[in-house]
């Protein structure tokens, strides 16, 4: 049966055309996959936003946030934020997680909850874990993100280069991974590369001076095999992780879910993490990559993966076939069941 559904996000600016046209973070490429995939499924979607100007795209309806929202609907997303945890008069309202939920002590967001009592939605079992125990809420669940399809349906291939990939948050370890790279990784491999598609457009950002340092020093590394790139659509990012060798990734606390880490295990890309926040999740360890319990188990997983092209092949086809992920319909089929 077909719903009215109402999602809303008061982040960056964005809607379904800068998600298929640039880079955008993981939250903003979930909420724009979720809703498109409810689309598909029949429901009427309206999704609003710090977007500029009302859009039809995919079969969802986008409009700003500043002129509000409807005042019923049979399914209400609010997303991250607490200024959308009230909106709306629905029948299911669901407040839908992608940070640990460490910060929802904050009176701002537990007020909110207590008296709008919304399904807390969470990505996996670190994630839910963050949330604190007493906090009022009308439930809880778990829902993984999907991964997009252009992901799931890459086919084995030869091992490539030694061209390691980072396509993560320059501030979730970057830093960390220069000094192992240039003191122990890159001596190790000749000809290894380490190719970094990151910067602050992902994040609706300028500038940000912390992430500036670091790419700076990044692109001060060129004799050290490092390679910087500008960050990319997601299209665009299939083929660069149809290049890559491995993936490496040290992990960080506030890494929910890691949907760049799920991206490349579906495409096949070998990964080397840490047991940092979910990173964990995203790797079946020894199978489809390591994860490394210190820095000198990290280094020696990550020279393993760019030298050793009989271990590349088998953490390879492991990937293919195990870690494809959901499809964005299966996890829209999830949320669909919340409507109650």
């Amino acid at each position: 049966m077909s719903a009215f559904v109402v999602m809303a996000d008061d982040g960056i600016a964005f809607d379904g055309a800068a998600a298929a046209s640039g880079p955008l973070g993981g939250a903003e490429t979930a909420f724009v996959a979720l809703a498109e995939a409810l689309a598909a499924r029949g429901h009427r979607v309206a999704a609003y936003s710090n977007c500029r100007a009302p859009l039809d795209h995919n079969g969802v309806r986008w409009a700003p946030l500043a002129g509000g929202v409807p005042d019923r609907c049979d399914l209400y997303i609010g997303n991250r934020g607490h200024r959308v945890i009230g909106l709306s008069r629905p029948r299911r309202r669901l407040f839908w997680l992608h940070n640990p939920g460490g910060y929802l002590r904050k009176p701002r967001f537990a007020l909110r909850l207590a008296r709008y009592r919304p399904v807390l939605v969470t990505t996996g079992a670190y994630h839910r874990a963050t949330i604190p125990a007493w906090l009022p809420s009308g439930g809880r669940v778990v829902i993984p993100y999907g991964v997009l399809d252009r992901f799931r349906r890459a086919a084995e291939r030869e091992p490539p280069p030694p061209h390691a990939v980072f396509t993560s948050n320059p501030l979730r370890g970057l830093d960390w991974l220069l000094d192992l790279w240039t003191q122990r990784i890159a001596p190790a491999v000749p000809g290894a590369e380490l190719h970094i598609y990151a910067g602050p457009a992902v994040y609706g950002q300028a500038r940000n001076p912390a992430m500036a340092a670091v790419l700076d020093r990044a692109a001060a590394l060129g004799a050290r095999g490092v390679r910087l790139h500008a960050p990319v659509g997601r299209e665009a990012l299939a083929g660069v992780l149809a290049a890559s060798r491995v993936m490496l990734y040290r992990g960080d606390p506030g890494e929910t879910f890691c949907l760049a880490l799920a991206e490349a295990q579906a495409m096949g890309v070998p990964a080397v993490v840490q047991p940092r926040g979910a990173v964990a999740e995203r790797v079946v360890d020894g199978e489809t990559g390591r994860v490394a319990a210190d820095d000198a188990a990290f280094a020696a997983a990550a020279i393993a993966a760019l030298a050793d092209d009989a271990l590349w092949r088998r953490w390879h086809r492991a990937a293919l076939a195990r870690q494809r992920g959901l499809g964005w319909d299966e996890v829209a089929a999830r949320f669909e069941m919340l409507i109650g």
